[in-house]
């Protein structure tokens, strides 16, 4: 298990030839020479001495060189700011498999440990995440739905402004799902609905599941209300999404929520292809939690089927 261990307070100096180093690196990555990275930002010359540590480049300088480069501007700055940038990310990385895992009190341990390290509690960035997975063990594991709705809005406020970013669109998202579970649809619609739309305005998604999550989410919300219409739409517009960017994440979730709503109305037949679409996706991907229970659904359809056909 990962700790955050005891640090000795320091003076956080930004280390200029570090985000040159990583500069030239992504640079490389994309194939570009300093003139092209250069152009319409700054000079070929300047591009030199911001890669050799010789000058920091001004803040919208970095800025459309992040741009450039598909990043965001602060993995720069972490980069020069953060003397373990390293093990960040590797907190990071534990607590969204934790997350996707349903595994609450791993998240509960890694976030009360961090909280403690200056690598988080002096970066609200980083404490933004530890603060956004606090407001969901609250909820998920002690119940406290207003600490936790309260948590995740400060979390959000770290960083807020006109236009919601990829994290706070998925902190928003946790929000949803609370709401969602305490079967406040109207509330949940309100969170997911501007959230999609300022995902839309977003022209770099850097992880095409929120999108997914996000319809998906929405989906379920609109079945809860009987809008079986609206879920039909958000799912087919999710499935979309999904195959335009080879990304199977949530897919047969996606064809079940549609099978399910066409179940709700007594459509047996078109459930029961929708179904069948979503079995083999989850056979697959070697998913037994729903294999079993979709099959036994099939049988069940085909009976009421062909005695309709009769």
């Amino acid at each position: 298990m990962l700790s955050g261990g005891t640090y000795r307070q320091r003076v956080i100096v930004v280390d200029f030839l570090a985000i040159g180093k990583k500069i030239k690196e992504l640079r490389k990555v994309y194939g570009l020479s300093q003139k092209e990275l250069a152009k319409g930002i700054c000079t070929q010359a300047q591009v030199s001495k911001i890669e050799k540590g010789d000058v920091y480049p001004y803040a919208p300088t970095l800025y459309l060189i992040s741009q450039r480069l598909g990043v965001d501007v602060n993995y720069f700055f972490d980069i020069g700011r953060t003397p373990r940038l390293d093990y960040v990310q590797e907190v990071s990385r534990q607590l969204k498999i934790a997350r996707r895992n349903l595994d609450y009190e791993t998240i509960e341990e890694i976030v009360k440990t961090e909280m403690k390290n200056p690598l988080f509690a002096e970066n609200r960035l980083h404490l933004q995440e530890l603060l956004w997975h606090k407001g969901i063990y609250e909820y998920t594991l002690h119940e406290k739905k207003d600490q936790a709705l309260a948590t995740l809005d400060e979390a959000i406020s770290l960083t807020f402004d006109k236009i919601w970013n990829e994290r706070e669109i998925e902190i928003s998202l946790s929000k949803g799902i609370i709401y969602f579970e305490e079967e406040q649809y109207d509330e949940a619609l309100n969170v997911y609905t501007p959230a999609k739309e300022n995902l839309a305005l977003i022209t770099h998604v850097q992880d095409d599941t929120i999108m997914s999550r996000l319809m998906y989410n929405t989906a379920r919300t609109y079945t809860r209300l009987g809008r079986f219409k609206d879920s039909n739409q958000n799912c087919y517009d999710a499935i979309d999404w999904c195959i335009e960017r080879d990304n199977l994440y949530l897919l047969g979730e996606l064809h079940y929520q549609v099978g399910y709503n066409y179940e709700l109305q007594q459509n047996y037949r078109r459930a029961k292809a929708c179904m069948e679409r979503a079995l083999i996706i989850f056979e697959l991907q070697k998913d037994e939690k729903y294999i079993n229970y979709i099959k036994g659904k099939i049988e069940g359809w085909s009976e009421v089927v062909r005695s309709a056909s009769c």
